[in-house]
């Protein structure tokens, strides 16, 4: 069996424009002092990383090699989580989503999904020069507004839509397979790809594309009433990517999955920093250590109540005491016996 790498933490929600949390060096030191061994870069914020530049430099790519290395990690991942989402908006989105794109496309949805896709490309190149292997994202969404179906959605649309989905994300695959790296989807709500079956459906739409894989994050499917265990044991061969990030759900006589438009502290279905949650993390990273994953397993932070300092200390060690090393022999070989063709036909009663 193979061993999980970590532990490692997503950057995004922590970059600010005060030290620590404003260039990579600082940040970089800040996450090793705490104990992480790996950062996934979000790809969107010059004063971490510049995507363009990474993408045609390799002069560049291997300074940022360097400034990761000095401080004692590795990277694990890019991610283009932001430039991902603005791949596929439906118009009913556009105005809040113009929110993740540069001031020259927005109010523009054509040149920003074409500015997304050449993002991903450029992300594409830039993990190659970076010699990473998988890469994190969102898939955007064209039929979220019809994730509830009423009124009836007409017949056609669902495949309709992720024939569309699969359309715009192919170049993108492709690019990602002539770089040798696994696009990894986080299943996400407010994503056409939110939980197995639709990213079946994407993958039926993409002919099986081999790049197209996932992010596995269990704090969506706790949100969603997902049995985040069972989804393991159906598709780890195509788990590629590990979020690390806890969650909770609190039956309500008054709101369910859908939360009442209340904001992240009353919903029933919240984040929560590591261990202030209700996964069972023992049993996941027990899968995962079972079907041979060895990724890394990266803690992506949010909570509506714990501060994110706090939350990034606990998260290291949190993660390090899950981290499993994998047996290389079987727990009873002490009372095992020689192999002998023989004895084992006579234990079998064969030839006699």
């Amino acid at each position: 069996m193979k061993q999980i790498k970590g532990p490692a933490i997503f950057l995004a929600q922590f970059v600010g424009d005060e030290a620590p949390f404003n260039s990579l060096p600082s940040i970089c030191r800040w996450a090793a002092e705490l104990g992480y061994k790996g950062v996934q870069i979000p790809t969107n914020d010059k004063r971490l990383f510049d995507l363009e530049r990474a993408a045609n430099s390799q002069e560049y790519c291997d300074s940022i090699l360097a400034i990761v290395r000095e401080a004692g990690l590795c990277i694990t991942e890019l991610s283009t989580h932001l430039q991902g989402q603005l791949v596929a908006v439906h118009p009913a989105y556009d105005e809040m989503f113009d929110n993740f794109a540069p001031d020259e496309v927005k109010g523009q949805p054509r040149a920003r999904q074409k500015w997304a896709t050449e993002q991903l490309i450029m992300a594409a190149k830039a993990s190659q020069r970076l010699g990473l292997k998988s890469h994190a994202t969102f898939s955007g969404a064209l039929l979220w507004h019809t994730m509830y179906p009423w009124p009836q959605r007409p017949q056609g649309l669902v495949e309709q839509g992720f024939e569309e989905l699969a359309k715009r994300w192919l170049p993108i695959l492709n690019a990602f397979d002539e770089a040798g790296v696994d696009v990894c989807y986080e299943l996400h709500p407010g994503e056409d790809l939110h939980d197995g079956i639709t990213f079946e459906r994407f993958l039926t739409a993409t002919n099986n594309h081999p790049r197209a894989h996932i992010l596995y994050d269990p704090s969506h499917f706790v949100l969603q009433q997902l049995d985040y265990l069972q989804f393991i044991d159906i598709y780890h061969q195509r788990i590629k990517a590990f979020h690390v990030k806890d969650a909770e759900f609190n039956a309500s006589g008054r709101a369910g999955v859908y939360g009442g438009y209340q904001d992240w502290l009353n919903r029933p279905g919240r984040f929560r920093s590591l261990g202030d949650g209700q996964i069972d993390f023992a049993a996941i990273f027990s899968k995962l250590t079972q079907y041979g994953f060895d990724g890394w397993a990266v803690l992506e932070w949010e909570c509506c109540i714990k501060h994110p300092e706090s939350g990034a200390r606990e998260g290291a060690e949190f993660i390090a005491k899950h981290l499993i090393r994998p047996t290389d022999k079987a727990f009873d070989d002490f009372a095992g016996a020689s192999t002998d063709s023989e004895r084992n036909k006579r234990i079998l009663g064969i030839n006699q």
